[in-house]
């Protein structure tokens, strides 16, 4: 082992000598040939052999053991030895030193806790201390408090003793007044007693002269007088009462006018004219083509969209939209308005345009009832009532605004509720309401009167409100005093000239049938419809007809056109018979 280990460092050495001439150099050994490389190393293929040769050689040293070998292996076992302590003494100054560093750091680490748990024991005793002082202040502000509160009282029960001193000394004093009082009207009583007792037998000795003197006695006298009193106080009493009914009878009518004509001078209002008809007036007639578009699907889209027929004819600059409904109308109208403006005609925008005309339609309604509502002063109504009325702008009832109209009835019932001494409040409310059944959400076959009553219950309105609402066409009965003011101040509203119009045909044949029927009777010279159709003249001949016939003939025709005919408000007949007595001075 060893020789082999010894030729390899020779021939390394060698090898590193010869370097500088060739890359590898060979070196010979009796147990073969080696090769090195350019650095001194065998070749690898060369290195089994190497380590099995040298095992080889170091075991037959081993056995045949010689003088140097022995030396060598003596030496080998020194260095060994050497070593061996070598180490034992760098593991045991190894281990010191590392005891001695774990000693340290282990100091250190119980000097940090120390100092951390030091210093977390002077914050908690801080925090401690802080909290301490906080309790201690609340403590004394909840204590300052208390002795506030109990100063409070303790000067108020003095206010009270001091009150109750100062009352009990009054007492003291009121006590002592009555009962010097109450000496005063005992003496005094005593004195009227004794009066008293003189003035009954000077009265009855006074009666006992008259029963002797009148032969009657007291008894028998007063039976007469009270019988007498009785007789003159029931005339007198037929007088009065018939007084008090003729100046009833007189002043009822006239102060019922007095209400009625100061409660319409009272409310101002708008005429209303509405039509079935609107007219969208255009730049020119271009945009005619434009809104019709190719084959007509502009304005088909639009009046299936809107419900409105469109008439577009040679009327220059104008296109009418006919339709019943106001609100389609309206909706019609400003979709067209809005599709002009902005020059998109086409079907996915109209389509579009009026959905969102629509939406601003419903919101200005609920803005129009919202606005109603503030304006009369009406508070806590039902959204959805809100809602209808502010539909009712967009309806009519024989060519009068239903919201005009509702919100004149409203002002009627107010003012003729507050001559009347009745809640204003609730009549204007009823007045406000009494139509909501013109403008349902889904049409109905009741008459509109039991339609809003129902629409009122639903939504928790008044039940004097509902009663006025479904009574003003007696439908039901009246059970409020609400329902007739409602009832006079919607006909006065109707009957007001100019507030409502009709067809020009339909009034035309009115007054002609007016006239005719009161040509029918006997004795009838010439009729005159005067007033829009209000008042009907009746001129008789004098000969024909007296002066009783024709008071009986007035009578007749009115109870005739109330039944026979239909027309707004009321209708006033005068007949004339005038008798003249003509001659000729020559």
């Amino acid at each position: 082992m060893f020789v082999n280990s010894t030729f390899y460092t020779q021939g390394k050495a060698q090898a590193v000598k010869s370097r500088p001439h060739s890359a590898s150099a060979e070196i010979r050994h009796p147990a073969g040939q080696w090769t090195f490389d350019a650095a001194g190393n065998p070749n690898l293929e060369e290195r089994g052999l190497l380590n099995s040769t040298g095992i080889l050689a170091g075991f037959f040293l081993f056995l045949m053991p010689s003088p140097k070998t022995r030396k060598m292996m003596d030496t080998l076992l020194i260095a060994i030895f050497v070593g061996v302590v070598g180490i034992a003494l760098g593991v045991l100054l190894s281990s010191t030193i590392l005891r001695k560093r774990v000693t340290k750091k282990s100091q250190m680490l119980l000097l940090d806790a120390q100092e951390k748990a030091e210093m977390i024991k002077k914050e908690k005793i801080l925090q401690a201390k802080e909290k301490f002082l906080q309790l201690k202040t609340e403590h004394e502000q909840v204590v300052n408090e208390r002795n506030n509160i109990l100063l409070k009282n303790e000067n108020r029960l003095k206010q009270k003793e001091t009150t109750a001193s100062q009352k009990l000394e009054e007492l003291n004093k009121k006590e002592k007044e009555l009962a010097n009082l109450r000496k005063n009207l005992t003496s005094q009583l005593e004195v009227i007693n004794a009066k008293q007792e003189e003035l009954d037998k000077f009265v009855n000795k006074q009666v006992a002269q008259l029963e002797a003197i009148s032969g009657l006695t007291a008894e028998e006298a007063k039976a007469q007088i009270i019988e007498t009193l009785k007789d003159e106080a029931k005339s007198e009493a037929m007088v009065f009462i018939q007084d008090i009914l003729d100046e009833a009878k007189l002043t009822a009518n006239q102060k019922a006018r007095e209400i009625i004509v100061e409660t319409i001078q009272r409310t101002a209002t708008e005429n209303a004219v509405e039509n079935s008809v609107s007219v969208f007036n255009i730049d020119n007639d271009e945009i005619k083509g434009r809104i019709i578009g190719r084959e007509g699907r502009n304005i088909r889209t639009l009046e299936a969209l809107t419900g409105i027929e469109i008439i577009i004819d040679d009327s220059p600059d104008a296109i009418i939209l006919s339709g019943f409904d106001p609100v389609r109308r309206e909706i019609a109208r400003l979709s067209l308005h809005k599709l002009v403006t902005d020059g998109r005609i086409h079907p996915a925008r109209i389509e579009e345009v009026v959905g969102k005309t629509k939406k601003q339609i419903e919101q200005e309604i609920i803005e129009t009832g919202k606005r109603t509502c503030i304006d009369l002063g009406i508070h806590n109504m039902n959204p959805e009532l809100v809602r209808l009325v502010g539909k009712m702008k967009y309806r009519s009832s024989y060519g009068q605004n239903l919201l005009q109209h509702s919100r004149e009835v409203a002002n009627l019932c107010a003012t003729m509720a507050a001559e009347l001494g009745l809640n204003p409040k609730k009549a204007k409310r009823a007045g406000l309401l009494h139509d909501i059944g013109k403008v349902p959400d889904n049409e109905s076959e009741l008459p509109h009167a039991l339609l809003g009553m129902k629409l009122a219950e639903k939504y928790k309105e008044n039940e004097e409100v509902c009663n006025a609402i479904g009574s003003h066409h007696e439908e039901v009965e009246m059970t409020t005093l609400l329902a007739p003011i409602v009832q006079v101040c919607d006909a006065i509203s109707g009957a007001r000239p100019g507030a409502r119009r009709e067809v020009v045909e339909a009034y035309i044949q009115r007054l002609k049938n007016l006239e005719a029927l009161a040509l029918a009777y006997p004795g009838v010279v010439k009729t005159y419809a005067i007033q829009a159709g209000r008042e009907l003249r009746v001129i008789v001949g004098a000969e024909a007809v007296s002066d009783e016939e024709a008071r009986l003939l007035s009578y007749d025709l009115s109870k005739k056109i109330q039944d026979e005919m239909t027309y707004p408000g009321q209708i006033k007949i005068t007949v004339i018979r005038e008798t003249r007595a003509i001659n000729y001075a020559r």
